[in-house]
């Protein structure tokens, strides 16, 4: 678990991408009074710890509720991962997170905390599969909650990046933003093949055309 757990901090970190909301936040909140700029970090950290968590619980049964199978899932969340890396190392917000109309859209509301921040920006599509596929791998609640807590302390991290988004913005730049963006991405898209190969693997390696989900997890969510 260990093992496991050590990749999971690190690929759900590397995927929500804190740093990279910077600029994001620092754009939609440009007009903000400093207590609604607070007020939009609270519910941007907020939306993410209650999304994730939410998915690291629910997830098996959305999966099981649609027939899809755990390795089947492992394909179609890797190759999603694997896009947000590719954006990641060109240095760019990708269009799985928010489109530009959603931008335009988010600039008209009165707070951002939730949609675009929170979701998709932060808790995006690639964030959600992350921990579907390493919640389907624990063996307990126990784990359950760990993950939740990493998810928790994660939520953390972002309201507190979100908090001094002004003094990084001038401390690091657009530049040195970009650097540390092009770092994850490059460890993201070795997350995103691990996923791809394990599910391919498994796929190929099985005769029957529909793959439960595992006796384990399913007990779990049981």
């Amino acid at each position: 678990m260990e093992t496991d757990l050590i990749k999971f901090v690190a690929a759900i970190f590397v995927i929500t991408n804190p740093l990279g909301a910077v600029p994001m936040f620092l754009s939609l909140t440009k007009d903000y009074s400093s207590e609604e700029r607070r007020r939009a970090a609270l519910l941007a950290s907020l939306t993410v710890a209650i999304i994730l968590s939410a998915n690291i619980l629910m997830g098996a049964l959305i999966l099981r509720f649609f027939g899809i199978s755990i390795p089947a899932f492992q394909v179609g969340g890797g190759i999603m991962i694997l896009l947000l890396a590719i954006s990641m190392l060109q240095a760019r917000q990708s269009g799985i997170k928010h489109t530009r109309e959603e931008r335009e859209e988010a600039v008209q509301k009165d707070s951002i905390g939730v949609v675009p921040l929170g979701i998709p920006l932060l808790a995006g599509p690639g964030a959600i599969s992350t921990v579907i596929l390493f919640a389907h791998q624990n063996q307990g609640w126990t784990n359950h909650l760990i993950m939740i807590g990493v998810c928790v302390v994660l939520a953390f991290c972002i309201w507190g990046a979100l908090r001094l988004a002004e003094r990084i913005g001038q401390l690091l730049g657009r530049t040195g933003i970009n650097i540390g963006t092009r770092l994850m991405g490059l460890i993201l898209a070795a997350v995103a093949v691990q996923f791809i190969f394990d599910g391919a693997h498994t796929l190929w390696n099985t005769p029957s055309t529909t793959l439960p989900l595992s006796s384990s997890h399913a007990n779990i969510v049981e």
